[in-house]
């Protein structure tokens, strides 16, 4: 029996029941919610491993759950939304989500996504556990991989899963170039021209929390059409 338990927050029931029958045909533990309100009590008293989200909910919309929902937990979010132009992905991803599926979606690909997001549990969970050098540093950054935590200075920096899984990707390689197939496959696994669309976001997005200057940054660097590189910061 699978042990992830996932929580599907949507309103319309024949996807909902679409969804809940793929996971229990593959052994996922779940729970559903609605609307946004009982999405947000399940996810503070159940505490699932996984959320997956509608936007269009009937009593808020998703992005207000996802901002909710960050301010206590980094747990991932699945957003599964019929909307599909790119302003309303790069929201999401933008406010915290980890992940953008767009109905209509087929089934073989949630379970790929639903994949992915677990072997990213798991391999996170093995590089703190196994880790040789407990804390990085690096100019006034500093990541305490056991705890899972990063700060900048003395404040700690509050990163979403993919954000710190991209932090913990550059420090392990300082002065290294990785490319955007490289950096996609260890932090997504794999390579979908989606997923260098989201990494441009979420490396957007880590760069305003990191740097005190995004537009010029000190920290990560950009290699116009090949990737990016953690620079040494004395």
């Amino acid at each position: 029996m699978n042990k992830i338990n996932i929580l599907v927050v949507e309103d319309d029931a024949p996807v909902r029941n679409l969804i809940t029958t793929t996971l229990k045909a593959h052994e996922y533990k779940f729970m559903t919610a609605p609307d946004g309100a009982s999405a947000i009590m399940q996810a503070s008293s159940n505490n699932p491993d996984i959320i997956l989200l509608d936007l269009g909910l009937p009593d808020m919309d998703g992005i207000e759950v996802i901002k909710k929902v960050r301010t206590w937990s980094n747990l991932p979010i699945i957003v599964i939304s019929a909307r599909s132009e790119d302003s309303d992905k790069i929201e999401a991803l933008d406010n915290g989500a980890d992940d953008y599926l767009t109905k209509p979606f087929s089934v073989e690909e949630l379970l790929a996504r639903l994949r992915v997001t677990i072997r990213r549990l798991a391999v996170l969970q093995s590089e703190l556990s196994n880790s040789n050098n407990p804390v990085f540093t690096n100019g006034r950054l500093r990541i305490d991989y056991a705890a899972g935590c990063a700060y900048l200075g003395d404040e700690e920096m509050h990163l979403t899963p993919i954000e710190y899984k991209l932090l913990c990707l550059m420090a392990r390689n300082v002065g290294k170039v990785l490319t955007h197939t490289y950096i996609t496959q260890k932090v997504w696994g794999s390579s979908w021209e989606n997923d260098v669309a989201s990494l441009r976001v979420f490396m957007a997005t880590l760069r305003k929390k990191l740097e005190s200057a995004p537009d010029s940054p000190q920290y990560i660097q950009t290699h116009i059409g090949v990737g990016y590189r953690m620079m040494k910061v004395e």
